[in-house]
């Protein structure tokens, strides 16, 4: 209880309760709006608590199974918050503008995002030498170009698993994408917006930097637990499968050397026991060995 009230204080503090004016908003919110204060609409910030943790946890369950979360924001004030978070729990992220077709389209964007590095690597390792400087002026100016819009979704080879949208309403392509595709959405919902939209809807202030931040942080954190379980994990995995492998071992240590008992017991004839039932084998001697001479006198 003392954490959520804490939280409510972060949130209040940070300006996350401030809707937008009532002229403009969306029908939809009215259960998440507490009261209306000189024309604007105020956030029922126990609505933006159970969002948030709700969010969190789910977020944190993606994060555990090894899976991406894409962030997309490229509202002016959510842009570097986003973009640093996204780097620090290493998710793909789009901040600068939304390529139409970037999910469903995906393969497409891949090319793109190929062509990229290997301009960077032409430009890194000398290759580009041999060009005019001209040619490689533009190239320089294409990888700029790519890098801008493509550099935070360079290290995936997938679809993402969820989107967290700062602005549903700003970023409606992304979202419309993600649903075509059966994507996870999570998302920031101001009062001009409609929550059954998102999959999971945080109703907050979208509009001011601390508001933001704040929402971001707290999500990212989760995340960064969920990451860290999954490590942990896999290094546990590890030692059970260090600890199997050894009793393995042992075992196939024990099988050796009980192959080994038999087989010299086969050698040895069993070391004076004979065949079936225990009972020593007659020694039979043969001629010349001082055994019983055989009938007719033969030698």
């Amino acid at each position: 209880m003392e954490n959520t009230t804490s939280l409510q204080q972060q949130l209040l503090e940070a300006g996350v309760h401030f809707g937008h004016l009532k002229k403009k908003w969306n029908p939809k919110m009215l259960p998440y709006i507490f009261a209306e204060k000189k024309g604007i609409h105020i956030i029922d910030l126990n609505k933006t608590v159970e969002g948030l943790q709700e969010s969190a946890a789910a977020l944190k369950a993606i994060a555990r199974s090894g899976k991406k979360i894409m962030f997309v924001a490229t509202k002016k004030q959510a842009k570097e918050i986003v973009s640093e978070c996204a780097r620090r729990v290493n998710m793909p992220y789009v901040t600068e503008r939304w390529l139409g077709g970037m999910l469903t389209n995906f393969n497409t964007v891949r090319k793109s995002v190929k062509k990229m590095q290997s301009i960077e690597k032409m430009l890194n390792d000398g290759s580009a030498e041999s060009l005019t400087k001209k040619e490689r002026l533009t190239l320089a100016r294409d990888k700029e170009k790519l890098e801008k819009v493509l550099g935070g979704i360079a290290q995936i080879s997938r679809v993402p698993a969820a989107l967290f949208l700062v602005d549903i309403g700003h970023e409606h392509i992304a979202m419309a994408e993600a649903k075509k595709l059966g994507i996870s959405t999570f998302g920031m919902v101001d009062t001009n917006c409609d929550p059954n939209k998102v999959d999971f809807a945080i109703p907050a202030n979208d509009d001011a930097t601390k508001s933001i931040s704040i929402i971001v942080n707290y999500l990212t954190a989760a995340i960064v637990e969920g990451l860290q379980e999954r490590q942990a994990d896999k290094d546990s995995e590890d030692d059970h499968g260090d600890v199997e492998e050894s009793a393995e071992a042992k075992a196939a240590r024990f099988e050796q050397k009980a192959d080994g008992g038999d087989d010299r017991n086969k050698r040895g004839g069993g070391r004076g026991q004979g065949g079936p039932g225990g009972q020593p084998k007659r020694r039979v001697a043969g001629p010349g060995q001082g055994g019983r001479k055989p009938a007719g006198g033969a030698r």
